[in-house]
């Protein structure tokens, strides 16, 4: 991508993803994703209701009347952004590319994230750790992270969700909250590294997906590439079997995936390319403030 049109892009994710944050998820992103806990802060007078379990019992002694242990939650965070890079991100059929889309949630995650003095890291990853990017605060980080989002491009076509999970739990040494941002499209099962990571840390998994990954329309002879191993052929959408047989195929990697994140205990929201990521973001918000 030429130096012009890709500062352009830039740009225009920057105004979009910073007028969401701002204005859309003021105050939700902070009330749903809280700090490693509590911290002290500063000593006072003790006053009636207050835990006697907070009193300090060295500076009541100096001064002979009792003082309380002020605590105040410790809010800075570290947060991972783990984005799918493999061949089967660069498909859309309906508004955008799921890539795209995947950028514009990234951005708007991370543009929350700098408005509560966050850092934040990137891990690209296909079926290996393609690129990380340490953590780190401020606009100007942001906004080469965004870069590499519209620009990078991976190695392999396909997909190793099990190793960019080890890589995280490997490379994170402090509790941090990674989103995962992959269609999923991993043949493999990686439910015992996710078990381990969300232990560590708080994983939450956005599925980004085309509507036609769900259901095939009906016109007739049509030819389609796998984007991760290339295996090409036609197939007849005219078939009222054939596109059953795909929805319930669907269906059954849909329902795995969410016993898979059910038995980690980790959020997942799925987003269509079609659909507005801002309601599902907000709901995401909502259910865990």
């Amino acid at each position: 991508m030429e130096t012009s049109e890709l500062l352009k892009k830039v740009r225009k994710i920057e105004i979009k993803a910073r007028g969401l944050s701002s204005n859309v998820f003021a105050g939700q992103y902070h009330s749903a994703f809280k700090g490693r806990g509590m911290a002290f802060s500063e000593v006072r007078e003790y006053q009636y209701g207050d835990d006697v379990r907070d009193i300090d019992w060295n500076v009541t002694a100096r001064f002979h009347r009792p003082y309380v242990k002020v605590f105040e939650e410790e809010r800075e965070l570290t947060v991972m952004l783990m984005i799918d890079v493999s061949g089967s991100l660069d498909f859309g059929t309906q508004r955008q590319m799921k890539r795209e889309m995947v950028t514009e949630i990234a951005a708007t995650i991370a543009f929350s994230a700098i408005q509560n003095n966050d850092k934040i890291g990137v891990v690209f990853f296909s079926d290996r750790i393609e690129k990380y990017i340490p953590p780190k605060k401020g606009r100007k980080h942001i906004l080469y992270i965004i870069r590499e989002m519209l620009d990078f491009h991976g190695e392999s076509k396909r997909t190793n969700v099990k190793q960019a999970l080890e890589f995280l739990t490997s490379v994170a040494k402090r509790r941090c909250t990674a989103f995962v941002l992959s269609d999923f499209y991993d043949r493999q099962d990686f439910l015992q590294p996710l078990q381990i990571a969300n232990r560590k840390h708080d994983i939450v998994a956005l599925q980004v997906y085309d509507l036609r990954a769900r259901e095939l329309p009906d016109v007739g002879l049509m030819r389609v590439v796998d984007a991760e191993t290339g295996h090409e052929q036609y197939i007849d959408t005219s078939n009222r079997r054939l596109r059953q047989a795909h929805e319930k195929y669907w269906r059954q990697r849909h329902e795995q995936l969410c016993e898979t994140m059910n038995k980690c205990n980790v959020d997942l929201v799925s987003i269509a390319t079609n659909e507005d990521y801002v309601k599902a973001l907000l709901m995401l918000f909502k259910q865990r403030s």
